[in-house]
């Protein structure tokens, strides 16, 4: 059929095929999103889903039916969608890896900038870490922070004993209690080691409490 046609129309034979077979591709790809939209909305009207189960999966169809429709357009010019297809998997397969890989990094360095910004604590501040709830977790005295660690100095009895490193990504995933600084510039998340004390006056035991009970209703101090 092609031999049939005037010389002059052959040439543009070459450019108006290719031109068609896109515009039909492109028409098709439409007509498919704009079905399996309408799908989606059925069954999610009619299963009662979650509104970002149906937004979910109009982008996933939307992003499938995009996919496709680039690699068959890209194979009217000539391009192999085999080719494609291994060269995007391998860069993507390459990318995940990184990312995964870098993601601890990443994410550290993040969390350091909102730490700076934020400043949910300061250099020299008294910070604790619960573990769940009010359970005690890491705690001590901010005494550096960097790019991906926090530096916290333990005190034991009012004496330095180790510093801990907590990584900047930890303090959005744990409830930080600050301690207010106490009276007479005393440690507030020192760790003690002596039992409460207990004051004995002329060979009696007595407790602050029972001493202002005491007082309060006119009788000796025991």
């Amino acid at each position: 059929m092609k031999d049939q046609l005037p010389p002059w129309s052959q040439q543009w034979l070459d450019v108006l095929v290719p031109a068609g077979q896109i515009v039909l591709i492109l028409i098709a790809a439409w007509a498919l999103r704009a079905l399996g939209r309408r799908l989606i909305l059925r069954v999610s009207q009619r299963y009662n889903l979650l509104p970002q189960v149906a937004v979910g999966g109009r982008r996933l169809l939307g992003f499938l039916v995009s996919f496709g429709a680039l690699l068959l357009i890209l194979e009217r010019f000539g391009v192999s969608g085999t080719i494609l297809w291994t060269a995007f998997t391998g860069f993507a397969a390459v990318g995940a890896v990184a990312f995964f890989a870098a993601w601890s990094v990443l994410s550290n360095i993040f969390c350091t900038a909102l730490i700076l910004t934020t400043r949910p604590f300061r250099l020299n501040d008294h910070i604790e870490l619960l573990e769940n709830g009010e359970k005690p977790g890491l705690q001590g005295q901010v005494v550096d922070i960097n790019l991906i660690y926090t530096t916290l100095q333990e005190c034991i009895d009012g004496k330095t004993t180790s510093v801990l490193q907590v990584p900047n990504n930890l303090f959005f995933q744990r409830t930080v209690r600050r301690h207010l600084p106490a009276r007479g510039g005393a440690n507030p998340t020192a760790i003690s080691t002596r039992a409460p004390g207990i004051t004995a006056y002329g060979g009696m035991l007595a407790s602050g409490a029972e001493q202002s009970a005491n007082r309060r209703y006119g009788l000796p101090d025991a």
